[in-house]
This record gives structure tokens, C-alpha cells and sequence, in this order.
């Protein structure tokens, strides 16, 4: 068994960092900074960090084919043109709920996008609850809403064959399965397959891995913990330094690296010495499972 290590790669204190996706055309990490309004590259290589600020807060992101990334930011789905630091506006959401923003999404195995609302936080994890909805936005720029009434919209992602959307939405405290349709993009029979222990957390941002097996980063929990959505079984455990865990992905040459972001918004003076590296990015090497490419937006 290979031992695990963690290391923080990047010792930035990005207020909510978030949604890592490995770009492997260009060998580096994409991630954002919500609060911050950032969007962020890292690379390994060069470990220099570049970043484009944005008007507001960026909840997401994914690859987008045509190049340049799909944003999900403020209320809108945007496009971001890197070269030429460009934001352009591809459609706008919950346009009668001006409080809302959006949070974690990602790109579906046909190319489209999907991402979910939120409220703007209180105080980190505090929201007006029922506030969010989740949505998808087409290639051709249209959205589809899936439901409604969600608390803090969170991780999604998809089983290895396609039919299941996995599905967070932090404040019920679970993972939870959705029949997904990957012709049309629908999603019926929500169930949990997952719910989390005393300790472990809020669920935040997850990722599969190529086994099947969901990686789901525990916001105040410090932990990215494995998880089998077949069983609803914790398979494994990996604590890191510190608490405000907030997503992972799989990246790196072979896809074995994990890429955990971290938040420091909410902290005080005392935490953050206690957890210097709060707000960076970690690097965890060892997990003996590999991850699976990042999907593209085709619009």
C-alpha cells in the first residue's frame, strides 16, 4: 500500500476557493476563488499561478471545447475567454431573486453545463434557506431547471455509465442519486446514498474516480472522504491541515493526483494562525485509485 501525502501546493489564501478541474491540454489546474471573484490556473510545471478577475462572484467553472472556460458567476452562465480576459453572458438564472448566486457545477458527459443557486451567505454555511435551484445549460444557450428549494447547492457529478447524477446540496447533510437521462439532460427519482456522520462535516464539492467511487471535500470537517453510492458506504478517510475543505478532483499526467481547494472566509485572526495554509490549494499523492478526464461544454 502506497502512503498517502498531502501538500499545499498553492499557499495562496483565496477566500472560497473551489471547483479544481485539471486542464490537460494545457497541464494545469482551473479553479476559482468565489468571494475573492477569481478565476485561477496553476501550474505544476511552472508553480506560477495566474488568475482573471471577474465582476462577481464565481461559483464555477468547466472546459469549454472551443477553448476558454464556462462560467457559473452571480446569477448568470458565462463564457471566459482567457487570452483576452473576456467575460461574455450566455444566459441568466432566478433573475426575480437578486439575493442569489451561484455555487458548484460542472460539465455532464454530453457537454452541457450544469450548476445550482444559492443565497448570498450570511455568514459562511448560513443562507436563507430554499433559496437555490439546480439548473442546466444547454450548448445552444438554453437552461433547463431542475428543481427548486435547495438550501447551498453543491457537488455534482456522474457514474461511470451515465444514468446516475450524484448530487449535494450541503445543508441536508448527504449525498444524493438522480436518474439522469444523458440524451435529453433530465433527472428524476431523487433518493440520499449517502448521509453524513456526526463530525464528518457539510458536505461541499465531490468528484468519481474511476472505480465508481464518489470523493466528497467535508467543509469544517477537513476531510475528503471515499464513498461507495452503491452501498452508502465510507470507505476511507483522508484529513488534511485544515478545516474549510471545499472540492477536489482528480488531475496530473495520469489522472492520480487529488487536487483539494480550501476556504478562509469566516475565520478569525486565531484560526488563521492556527491553519496558515487555509485558503490554498493541497496536492494528495498516494490514494492508489485513479480519477477520469473532466468533460468539455460544446457550446
Amino acid at each position: 500500500m502506497t502512503s498517502i501525502n498531502i501538500e499545499c501546493v498553492v499557499n495562496e489564501r483565496y477566500r472560497i476557493g473551489e471547483s479544481p478541474v485539471w486542464e490537460e491540454k494545457e497541464g494545469v489546474l482551473v479553479y476559482v476563488d468565489i468571494t475573492g471573484q477569481k478565476v485561477c490556473r496553476w501550474s505544476p510545471k511552472t508553480k506560477q499561478t495566474e488568475s482573471v478577475s471577474v465582476e462577481a462572484p464565481v461559483g464555477s467553472l468547466g472546459l469549454r471545447k472551443s477553448g476558454g472556460y464556462v462560467l457559473a458567476m452571480g446569477t448568470s452562465f458565462s463564457a471566459l475567454d482567457w487570452k483576452d480576459k473576456k467575460v461574455t453572458t450566455l444566459a441568466c438564472v432566478d433573475e426575480d431573486k437578486p439575493n442569489n448566486r451561484f455555487n458548484d457545477g460542472k460539465v455532464d458527459p454530453n457537454g452541457r453545463f450544469l450548476a445550482g443557486t444559492m443565497s448570498q451567505e450570511i455568514r459562511p454555511a448560513v443562507v436563507e434557506r430554499n433559496q437555490g435551484s439546480l439548473y442546466t445549460l444547454f450548448p445552444d444557450h438554453t437552461v433547463l431547471k431542475h428543481f427548486d428549494m435547495v438550501d447551498i447547492s453543491n457537488g455534482v457529478d456522474w457514474s461511470l455509465d451515465h444514468k446516475t447524477l450524484y448530487y449535494i446540496d450541503s445543508l441536508s447533510y448527504a449525498v444524493d442519486a438522480l436518474d439522469y437521462d444523458v440524451r435529453t439532460g433530465k433527472s428524476s427519482n431523487r433518493r440520499h446514498v449517502y448521509k453524513l456522520e456526526e463530525g464528518e462535516g457539510i458536505p461541499d464539492g465531490m468528484c468519481i474516480d474511476a472505480e465508481g467511487k464518489l470523493w466528497v471535500a467535508c467543509y469544517n470537517g477537513g476531510r475528503v472522504i471515499r464513498i461507495d453510492p452503491q452501498t452508502g458506504k465510507r470507505l476511507q478517510t483522508v484529513k488534511l491541515s485544515v478545516d474549510k475543505t471545499t472540492s477536489c478532483c482528480f488531475g496530473g499526467a495520469d489522472y492520480s493526483e487529488m487536487y483539494v481547494t480550501t476556504a478562509c472566509d469566516g475565520m478569525d485572526e486565531e484560526q488563521r494562525q492556527r491553519q496558515p495554509q487555509s485558503g490554498g490549494i493541497f496536492k494528495i499523492t498516494g490514494l492508489g485509485v485513479k480519477g477520469i478526464p473532466p468533460n468539455e461544454f460544446a457550446g
